[in-house]
C-alpha cells in the first residue's frame, strides 16, 4: 500500500446541537479535501458534545440514521471518523466511533469502558460496548477505541493481535492536573501512544477535543505517531486545528522485522492465564 495523508480534526463541539456539530464536519471535512487527505478523524461525540447526560436518548440515532445521510455521502470524497451516540437493539445507547468510507458507515466501534467516576458518568446513562476487533478498512488493517478505552493496555493488545496497523483512538480528555507545560491527562495519552505504536508496531492517530462544558475544559493535544514511537505530527493544546500529515504503511513492515513482537506473541499462553484469572474472580476451582 502507498503512502496516505490523514488529516486530525481537533475542535470544540457544541453540547446537544447535532445539525450545528454536522456543519463543522462538513466544513472541516471540506478543508481537509482541499489538503489531500484521504482520511479525517474527529473527535469522542463529535456530532453532540460530551456531557450529554438527559440530552442522550434525544441524540441517539441508529446506524442507519439518515441523519448520518451527509457523512455518508462525503465519504464518497474522503473517509470520515466521528464520534456519536448508538442506538442499538432494546434501546441500548453506546457511545461510539464510526467509520465511513465509499457512501456506507463501513464500522462502528462502542466504546468499552465507561468511566464512572469523578467528573464521569458515564455508566448512568449509556451501555458498555462487548467487542473489540480490527477491520480491513481502505487504509489497511485498521481498529478504533474510544477515550477510556485506552487506558486499558488489554484492549490495545486485543486489536494487535487482530492484525490492526493503524489504531485510531478518539477522546473527549479534560484537562486534569497541572505539573509542567501541560496537564497531566496530557502527558499520560501521550506516553500510551507512544509506547502502543513502538510496542505493537502500528501507526496511532489520537484525536481530542478542546473547549468547555459544564465549566471543564478539554486540552487537545492531538497527535500521529509512527510504529517506532516518533511524534510525525502534533496538534497544540487547546486551540482549534486541523493538522494533516502523511503516513506510510511501509514503516508499520520495518517496524515489525526489526521488533517482531506480534509474530512472537502466545496468544495460547495469554488466554489460558486470561481464563485461570477469571475462574478465580468468579469463585471457580480447577
Amino acid at each position: 500500500m502507498p503512502p496516505f495523508q490523514v488529516s486530525l480534526a481537533q475542535f470544540a463541539p457544541a453540547l446537544g446541537a447535532f445539525e450545528r456539530n454536522l456543519e463543522r464536519h462538513r466544513a472541516i471535512a471540506q478543508d481537509a479535501i482541499a489538503q489531500g487527505s484521504q482520511l479525517v478523524v474527529f473527535p469522542e461525540l463529535s456530532l453532540t458534545g460530551y456531557f450529554v447526560k438527559d440530552l442522550v436518548a434525544d441524540l441517539a440515532m441508529a446506524s442507519d440514521d439518515p441523519r448520518l445521510d451527509p457523512l455518508r455521502e462525503l465519504s464518497h470524497r474522503i473517509d470520515l471518523v466521528a464520534g456519536f451516540i448508538e442506538r442499538g437493539a432494546g434501546d441500548r445507547l453506546y457511545i461510539a466511533a464510526g467509520y465511513f468510507s465509499g457512501g456506507t458507515l463501513l464500522q462502528v466501534h462502542r466504546k468499552v469502558y465507561l468511566p464512572t467516576y469523578g467528573m464521569f458518568e458515564e455508566a448512568r446513562f449509556l451501555t458498555a460496548g462487548s467487542q473489540l476487533l480490527a477491520f480491513d478498512g481502505p487504509l489497511g488493517r485498521t481498529a478504533m477505541l474510544i477515550c477510556e478505552d485506552l487506558w486499558h493496555p488489554s484492549t490495545v493488545g486485543v486489536v494487535a493481535a487482530d492484525g490492526a496497523e493503524l489504531l485510531i483512538g478518539i477522546a473527549a480528555s479534560p484537562a486534569r492536573g497541572f505539573g509542567g507545560d501541560r496537564p497531566d491527562s496530557a502527558r499520560l495519552y501521550e506516553q500510551m501512544s507512544r509506547v502502543y505504536a513502538q510496542l505493537f508496531g502500528m501507526h496511532v492517530l489520537f484525536v481530542n477535543r478542546v473547549g468547555f462544558e459544564d465549566g471543564v475544559g478539554f486540552w487537545g493535544g492531538s497527535e500521529a505517531i509512527d510504529p517506532f514511537g516518533r511524534e510525525l505530527a502534533k496538534a497544540p493544546y487547546f486551540d482549534d486545528a486541523l493538522v494533516s500529515v502523511r503516513l506510510d504503511p511501509q514503516e508499520t513492515r520495518r517496524a515489525h522485522l526489526v521488533t517482531p513482537l506480534g509474530r512472537d506473541e502466545r496468544l495460547d499462553v495469554t488466554i489460558a492465564g486470561l481464563e485461570r484469572v477469571r475462574r478465580r474472580a468468579l469463585g471457580v476451582s480447577g
